[in-house]
């Protein structure tokens, strides 16, 4: 395993965009300066994050998402759960 994350990941297992062992590991993700815990999923090189929009459900039982632009961190948790 590389300690190298991709450019985009979404949490959501029929995504093309979805990696199980790093999600595995866990992904913590900065957004504009502030740790976020509710990202569903991220492009670091667009500078966007989709967050689910409280605990609304489309007909398919997905959660509706939103998207924020800002600036966008992402690193693989350590034990100690900072940075690295």
């Amino acid at each position: 395993m590389t300690d190298t994350l991709p450019d985009r990941l979404c949490a959501d297992p029929k995504s093309k965009f979805h990696d199980a062992d790093l999600m595995e590991r866990g992904v913590g993700i900065r957004f504009n300066g502030v740790e976020r815990h509710d990202v569903h999923e991220y492009c670091l090189s667009e500078g966007w994050i989709k967050v689910p929009a409280g605990k609304a459900l489309d007909r398919r039982g997905q959660p509706i998402t939103f998207t924020l632009r800002g600036k966008v961190e992402a690193w693989i948790k350590t034990p100690g759960g900072d940075p690295s």
